[in-house]
């Protein structure tokens, strides 16, 4: 990268009124936003906002993700920077990221969680903020999705990193992590010519039309050729990229609520992320992180470094005059 986005040759500790930057304190101390950056409630008229989504009232089996946005902030502390690997610079040279918190719902009215979410969603996008979402179970991308076309004013191109379709069946009623694709799609909130599905390693009964990269086809593709695969399949058209942490080897992300063997392993997962920076990037989450069955925090761990790649590639683009903003 270019001169701009650089870390700048300043003793970060010594500086009080430097704002970017992470390594100013131990990893073990301080607050424990994401990354570091300071909190602020409504976004702080950040261009990029990071907020959390407890939610495991959809899950299928093992709950525990409501304790997801959590685990990702406190292992983020670890996360050094400055400058990211392999990127090679720091990100909030560039970008000014706050994290506004967790997103507020009556858990005991599972019902109106989704609007709650694409309501909450809803006002920080009409701030104009980029937003990076921390789960919580993969349902969450759903209300997401209805919020980022609402002001898009159109659909988006979906390119899902799991283990599973999504697609089982949903009347339009249903607040479940396994059926939300299926309602994306009949609500027309994806654009399923320029989707694509990575690591599938289970059955589901629908594909509507988006293309599917299996976790044996992905590994025997490697990581360059398989982002050469995604950015053909979505080509041009506005983009949302979603990460189910399952989409990784239980090996590496053990802290899950449906895992399934075979997956990608966290470094193919990095490599073929960082070269997705060509994309239209206009959304970002990770989702279904349980601390509850992690280990050492290595499944958060790998949900923050998937979120801080992302957070890089944005910094990448801004410098070349092309983003974060939507």
């Amino acid at each position: 990268m270019s001169d701009p986005i650089l870390p700048r040759p300043v003793d970060r500790a010594l500086d009080p009124g430097f704002r970017h930057g992470q390594s100013m304190e131990p990893n073990y101390s301080g607050a424990a936003s994401f990354l570091r950056r300071r909190y602020a409630r409504d976004g702080g008229g950040a261009e990029v906002v990071v907020w959390g989504i407890p939610l495991d009232v959809t899950v299928s089996n093992r709950p525990g993700t409501r304790f997801g946005p959590r685990g990702i902030r406190a292992a983020s502390t670890i996360l050094d920077g400055d400058p990211f690997f392999p990127f090679g610079f720091d990100p909030f040279e560039a970008l000014d990221v706050a994290d506004a918190g967790d997103c507020v719902f009556d858990y005991g009215l599972p019902a109106g969680i989704p609007d709650a979410i694409t309501q909450q969603a809803r006002a920080h996008y009409a701030r104009g903020s980029h937003m990076v979402t921390l789960g919580g179970d993969h349902f969450l991308t759903y209300p997401m999705l209805r919020a980022l076309t609402e002001r898009l004013g159109g659909p988006v191109a979906l390119v899902q990193f799991d283990a599973h379709q999504d697609t089982w069946d949903d009347d339009g009623n249903r607040v479940d992590h396994g059926t939300m694709i299926t309602r994306a799609v009949k609500d027309g909130l994806i654009r399923v010519d320029r989707s694509v599905q990575v690591g599938i390693r289970t059955h589901a009964p629908e594909t509507y039309g988006i293309e599917i990269i299996d976790a044996l086809t992905a590994g025997e593709m490697g990581p360059f050729t398989l982002a050469e695969r995604i950015a053909a399949r979505v080509g041009d058209a506005p983009c949302y990229l979603t990460f189910d942490i399952d989409a990784l080897d239980p090996a590496y992300a053990p802290g899950t609520g449906t895992p399934v063997c075979g997956g990608l392993t966290t470094r193919e997962a990095i490599s073929c992320l960082r070269r997705l920076g060509g994309l239209d990037l206009k959304g970002f989450d990770v989702v279904e992180v349980s601390p509850p069955y992690d280990h050492a925090e290595i499944t958060a761990l790998a949900g923050a470094t998937l979120a801080s790649a992302y957070l890089c590639l944005l910094a990448e683009r801004k410098a070349r005059g092309l983003g974060p903003a939507l």
